[in-house]
């Protein structure tokens, strides 16, 4: 990260202009990053975290920091072929309401 933005509200991510680099683009709450740097560093073997695209370990991320879920609330597939991955998470919404 090459730079940080602070807001008084709490959001997933925000579409705006960067300041370091002038990049219109969205970008992601802190936390949600290192939750990424986390499992990046210690990845739990059923999440087949190294074979996930950015978009699907983001989407895992976002889950994980700010609905609630837990590691164990996901299933990762793999097909034989490199690019057949599939990501199911449990509706934690209907689990906890």
């Amino acid at each position: 990260m090459d730079a940080t933005v602070t807001r008084e509200f709490d959001v997933s991510h925000l579409s705006r202009t960067c300041e370091a680099c002038g990049e219109f683009g969205r970008f992601v709450n802190a936390a949600i990053v290192d939750k990424i740097d986390a499992l990046d560093a210690d990845p739990p073997a059923h999440l087949h975290w190294e074979q996930l695209d950015r978009t699907r370990k983001l989407l895992i991320a976002e889950h994980l920091t700010r609905r609630g879920y837990s590691v164990d609330d996901f299933d990762v597939t793999v097909g034989e072929d490199a690019d057949q991955v599939e990501v199911d998470a449990r509706d934690h919404d209907a689990e906890t309401a």
